[in-house]
């Protein structure tokens, strides 16, 4: 039996998207989650059959996830996992900044009082999701913060591009979040973001987005440093 058995639920047959986009999500999620290490191999007919569906949509997704930045393929080799370098890490930071920048500058201008409340909203279920110490509501409240933000910038190509990037970067989100300190600091600048949008300051809310990127960099940088060092000493 291939290593690669036992890790995946069969796909579910009744979802009304497309069965590539299904299976291309069961395998983006199991990268992001670590069942799938950096540098692994994929093969199709094993993940074929633990996931229920024939090879082509396991292609099609393997395809889809190589263009997002998940996995590479190799002429003669095969299909591995990404093992993402602290180069590739800068420059879909420096990449980011730009738009996250863009991002903020935009929404001030556009967005509406019912996503500016929203937002606000948001920050008070982060709050209180970090009192209880409960990562996984906050991650997802994390990115309905961020969806609502990229929304009100009212620019659709922006958003596409800002999405990709943030795929690239997902899987190291919860030790970024982990780090001490770096919870309360991100809801600060979250805080700090929406007020300067509310006030509709373009300015500012570049600013503060440029100053939350930048931190969020320096945080995953530090925890892939500490855990390469944990690694070193097993």
């Amino acid at each position: 039996m291939s290593k690669d058995m036992g890790r995946l639920q069969p796909i579910s047959l009744t979802s009304y998207k497309p069965l590539r986009e299904v299976v291309c999500e069961s395998l983006r999620q199991a990268i992001r989650d670590g069942v799938f290490k950096p540098g692994e191999r994929l093969m199709e007919i094993p993940l074929a059959e633990e996931l229920g569906v024939s090879r082509t949509p396991v292609r099609e997704a393997i395809r889809k996830l190589e263009l997002e930045g998940f996995v590479v393929m190799l002429p003669h080799r095969g299909t591995y996992v990404a093992d993402i370098s602290l180069k590739d890490i800068a420059q879909v930071f420096e990449i980011r900044t730009a738009l996250e920048e863009l991002a903020a500058a935009l929404a001030a201008e556009r967005i509406t009082p019912d996503e500016v409340e929203y937002l606000e909203r948001l920050l008070v279920e982060i709050g209180t999701y970090m009192e209880e110490k409960n990562m996984d509501k906050i991650v997802e409240a994390d990115i309905n913060f961020h969806e609502v933000l990229y929304k009100a910038s009212r620019n659709e190509r922006l958003v596409e591009i800002i999405h990709n990037l943030r795929e690239q970067t997902y899987r190291f989100r919860t030790m970024s979040m982990n780090q001490p300190g770096r919870l309360v600091k991100t809801w600060e600048e979250h805080r700090l973001l929406v007020e300067a949008i509310a006030e509709r300051n373009s300015a500012e809310a570049r600013e503060i987005a440029r100053m939350h990127m930048e931190h969020s960099e320096q945080t995953l940088l530090k925890g892939l440093h500490i855990g390469d060092k944990a690694a070193e000493q097993q």
